[in-house]
């Protein structure tokens, strides 16, 4: 069942797992959906708490990597936080589990939401997440099955 479509998605994670996220946001873009995440929207002299909560308000979906990095982050825990309290994310928080992790670190409400699992191979998982929105998965040209 796909829901409404977002119009941005913010990608909550570990600095730690950076070139992951980055993947992920590469094959969110490719297919046209718009994400928000610190590795490409905040500049360096930028206020990055203020861009942070102004993304948070604006966002329509949130996605968090989960990692042993990402449960253990104050930032993920605050983010995560704010968007479980949010009613316009009810329904539209995905956890994507990046490493195994004890995610009850994070938030004992995690454990209840349907998991988008990226220890399967990269385009398998990629295909579930976007499944989501009902969104087919096009893997880059030459790049085969993982």
């Amino acid at each position: 069942m796909s829901l409404a479509f977002p119009q941005e998605v913010f990608l909550s994670h570990s600095s730690q797992d950076g070139p992951f996220a980055s993947n992920v946001a590469a094959v969110m873009r490719r297919h046209g959906i718009p994400v928000w995440y610190s590795q490409t929207n905040i500049l360096g002299a930028q206020q990055w708490q203020a861009e942070i909560g102004s993304a948070l308000q604006r966002c329509d979906w949130f996605a968090v990597i989960l990692s042993p990095q990402s449960v253990q982050s104050m930032w993920v825990k605050r983010e995560l936080s704010y968007a479980l309290q949010e009613p316009r994310f009810d329904n539209k928080i995905v956890p994507i589990v990046y490493q195994p992790s004890d995610v009850q670190e994070l938030s004992w409400v995690l454990s209840t939401f349907q998991m988008v699992d990226f220890t399967l191979p990269f385009d398998e998982a990629s295909r579930n997440l976007l499944r989501i929105w009902g969104i087919g998965y096009q893997p880059l040209p030459g790049v085969g099955e993982a």
